[in-house]
């Protein structure tokens, strides 16, 4: 058996596999303008809220000193939340929700590929000086978090937690 054939079988499955993240493309964060679908997709963390359907708004603030403000929240299991997100920094960054395993894996890809296009209902990637806004229906009680996943500012600890808590 020649032996080159299982190594080329292996480089292209480690190929297609990275396949996803490549095509995420040049501009992280970059949105088509269009208004988007509500995405029926549940996640650990919940799922997209109706903008229609809003329990309450929360601002929450990123800065160059790579922190969050709050960086602590309370919600309620079933509460729509309208996050809208401002950067007053002079940086680039962004307000990821998901659970810390979730969190700590998409930082590690965002170190091999810095430049990978989002266009998720629970990130927002924020100009300095800019806000953005997320609808967000937390559908299930737990401990979930926040973080900036551009390189190095998950690490410098740019992380929030929220609670939610049962009705």
């Amino acid at each position: 058996m020649n032996i080159r054939y299982p190594l080329v079988a292996a480089l292209m499955l480690a190929a297609f596999s990275t396949a996803p993240a490549w095509a995420h493309g040049e501009a992280h964060g970059k949105k088509s303008g269009k208004p988007a679908a509500i995405n029926p997709e549940e996640k650990a963390f919940g799922k997209q809220g109706d903008p229609k359907r809003i329990d309450r708004t929360i601002k929450v603030d990123m800065n160059d000193k790579m922190r969050f403000t709050p960086a602590a929240l309370t919600v309620k299991q079933g509460e729509t939340i309208r996050f809208i997100v401002r950067n007053s920094g002079k940086v680039m960054h962004e307000f990821v929700l998901g659970n810390m395993a979730e969190l700590k894996e998409h930082a590690e890809l965002m170190k091999k590929f810095p430049n990978m296009e989002h266009d998720e209902p629970y990130m927002a990637h924020v100009s300095p000086g800019k806000t953005e806004t997320i609808v967000w229906q937390f559908t299930r009680a737990g401990e979930f978090h926040f973080g900036c996943l551009l390189p190095g500012h998950f690490e410098a600890g740019m992380v929030g937690k929220i609670n939610v808590t049962r009705r």
